[in-house]
């Protein structure tokens, strides 16, 4: 298969490219488009023929849910088989936005889609390209990132041609995403909401909207949101965290390791990220493919605070890190 690369503005995204895609989607096939948070990978939610490719072109494990996107809260009840009030709260407050919420699903939506479990993650992306995909194809999409399994996800179109050339059918070029990191994921199916993956929209500002948050999954049943997995987003460079990364970095090269560091204050080589956490975030997954492509023995990071700004990036550092 070839995949075809398709330039689209992202801003005002061309009728006549939207439509080529729709057109794929409606077919059963896959389109790889920009969010705001990474490059998605979308089929037909509602076909299990269709969402069969995701994992087939990903190598994605049956027990690893999707997100369903939709282009508006006026469509969430095609998928959702209740909307309860915290879900409309939430909705209000972050969408469209990088918040995913974890719903009752309705039984429409292929069981391929949730893992077989009973219920269903959705959200509404802050992005031209996608909500006018969704809105041409007139199907909600289910896409996860644009790479391969527990891969580095993708913010750029190059980056999921890395993984994914071949094995998809379109590619919609809108340049770079503006988030850099996955949606955060909430549970409110539960007597608490419970965040399942942190992302770009905090606890903090979870909290303002709904009250006390619970943090984690709870471990019982089967996966409801994607994330849950300890390797993920991973370079294929070995990835080493560290408190102080100057002396990381120093004990490897010592020990004849041709190393990198990834940093913001640091004495030995290293490539520069910002200190501010949204920032960071946002470059985070480009500079890593970067690093990746470099022929590194090791890349080394230095764990950013423990705060709740920095939880997201936190979290996707650990999983990088693990295996």
């Amino acid at each position: 298969m070839e995949t075809v690369v398709l330039k689209v503005d992202p801003a005002n995204p061309e009728p006549d490219v939207i439509r080529r895609a729709a057109e794929v989607v409606r077919a059963g096939g896959l389109v790889a488009f920009p969010t705001e948070t990474v490059y998605g990978l979308g089929a037909n939610a509602l076909s299990a023929g269709a969402v069969s490719r995701i994992f087939e072109a990903k190598g994605r494990p049956a027990t690893n849910p999707l997100i369903v996107h939709v282009a508006d809260v006026s469509e969430v009840l095609n998928v959702a088989g209740a909307w309860p009030e915290t879900a409309a709260k939430l909705a209000a407050s972050f969408w469209p936005g990088p918040l995913t919420i974890v719903v009752p699903k309705r039984d429409c939506v292929p069981d391929i889609v949730t893992a077989s479990g009973d219920t269903v993650a959705v959200r509404c992306p802050n992005h031209e390209v996608a909500r006018f995909l969704i809105r041409a194809a007139g199907v909600p999409l289910a896409a996860p990132s644009a790479n391969r399994s527990t891969e580095l996800s993708p913010t750029r179109a190059e980056h999921v041609l890395k993984g994914l050339n071949g094995r998809i059918d379109l590619l919609l070029d809108g340049g770079a995403c503006s988030g850099g990191l996955e949606s955060t994921v909430v549970d409110v199916t539960g007597e608490a909401v419970r965040v399942l993956r942190p992302g770009l929209i905090s606890v903090p500002m979870l909290e303002e909207v709904c009250g006390r948050v619970e943090i984690g999954a709870t471990g019982e049943g089967v996966a409801r949101a994607p994330g849950q997995m300890a390797k993920h987003y991973s370079p294929r460079t070995p990835l080493v965290l560290a408190e102080d990364a100057d002396d990381a970095h120093g004990r490897l090269r010592d020990a004849g390791l041709r190393v990198i560091s990834l940093g913001y204050d640091l004495i030995y080589d290293y490539k520069f990220i910002s200190d501010d956490p949204d920032e960071y975030a946002a470059d985070l997954y480009a500079l890593l493919h970067e690093l990746d492509d470099g022929r590194y023995d090791r890349i080394v990071i230095e764990m950013p605070p423990d705060t709740p700004e920095w939880a997201a990036v936190r979290d996707r550092l650990t999983r990088a890190a693990s295996g």
